[in-house]
């Protein structure tokens, strides 16, 4: 019967990555996911890729920039090796901050003035607000799930798709499936908003869904920065699409979209940017981000030898696939990982 070094369970962008990291290292991989690799969470995504310490949790400010700093390189290797465009954008982002966090953008002093914010988005509505600019970066999701696929069955990872694990048992030498049993030294839970469904341990994860919807610009050029406000965000894409979102609704495993919340997201889109009126509406969709309780991502080994986890990423997956990948495979290689990663160690939640 054949065996691996590691199994993931998970196809989505974490899964991915540390499958292509390991690859980089000689080990075999196979990966399993419930449904289709990229599917889920990761193909929902926005792809922005905020590094800001007013947006994002203390505790995970030094490896979001760690992750957005490798990201050109990440984005690169994936273009060069699957020969398919990932949509990496770099002309930063404009944002509307909530009245009640408007200190502490002003002590980063990153305002833009009126006329500067008319000079470099002059279809944005006169919003009579303070505006801040973001050097930060943007990605196509969906592309670069794609792409990351296609690198990792050039790179020879093996995958069985449409098969749900049911159980982690290493001591039996691997995991159980609704179709059979793989085995493999190591194990890596990577299955999202679904990790805690997988024994031995009940990780705290839910799913925290996400609405979104995708217009066809009137012009490529009609927006070239991403725009975040409270009431929506704006991602350009360089084929003219732009993509307006995204709600956070507690719904359980619920992936419907409703016609009033996207009426709504359509709305607040053309108050941004009024243009959008003539915008044609491509899709709507919806993906159930995996949250905990902290609000902050579990990476790490478990109690079990052998067993490892890397989930909870909540809404920060897409930016945090390059540096998960490279510290989850130092720790299932048995180094010691280029970043402090006791905040976010499975222990907090087996106690």
């Amino acid at each position: 019967m054949k065996t691996w070094d590691v199994i993931i369970i998970g196809g989505g962008i974490i899964g991915l990555s540390l499958s292509l990291e390991l690859r980089k290292q000689g080990a075999s991989v196979l990966v399993i996911d419930k449904g289709e690799p990229g599917r889920e969470a990761s193909s929902a995504a926005g792809g922005m890729l905020v590094d800001c310490s007013a947006e994002t949790h203390p505790a995970l400010q030094k490896l979001a920039t760690a992750s957005a700093q490798m990201y050109p390189e990440f984005a690169r290797e994936l273009q060069v090796e699957s020969g398919q465009s990932v949509d990496l954008r770099d002309q930063g982002a404009i944002v509307f901050p909530p009245v009640e966090h408007l200190q502490e953008w002003q002590q980063l002093n990153l305002a833009l003035p009126a006329a500067a914010l008319r000079e470099v988005e002059p279809e944005l509505a006169d919003l009579n607000r303070p505006a801040f600019y973001l050097k930060e970066r943007s990605v196509d999701p969906r592309a670069l799930t794609a792409a990351a696929l296609a690198t990792a069955k050039r790179r020879g990872v093996d995958f069985s798709s449409a098969d749900r694990v049911t159980a982690v048992n290493l001591s039996d030498g691997g995991v159980t499936t609704a179709k059979t049993s793989f085995l493999a030294a190591k194990v890596v839970n990577c299955a999202g908003a679904w990790s805690g469904q997988i024994g031995p341990y009940p990780f705290p994860t839910r799913p925290v869904k996400g609405q979104m919807l995708c217009l066809l610009s009137p012009s490529r050029e009609l927006l070239k920065h991403v725009i975040r406000a409270p009431e929506i965000y704006l991602i350009p894409r360089s084929d003219g699409r732009i993509l307006a979102g995204a709600t956070v609704e507690e719904v359980g495993f619920d992936k419907r979209t409703d016609v009033a919340t996207i009426q709504r997201l359509h709305r607040a889109a053309i108050g941004i940017v009024p243009a959008l009126q003539n915008a044609k509406i491509l899709e709507d969709w919806s993906g159930l981000r995996p949250g905990t309780p902290d609000s902050l991502p579990i990476l790490g080994a478990t109690a079990t030898p052998g067993y490892y986890i890397a989930t909870g990423h909540f809404r920060d997956g897409i930016l945090l696939a390059p540096v998960t990948a490279l510290v989850m495979a130092q720790i299932i290689e048995g180094k010691n990982p280029n970043h402090d990663l006791d905040a976010f160690s499975p222990a907090r939640f087996l106690q």
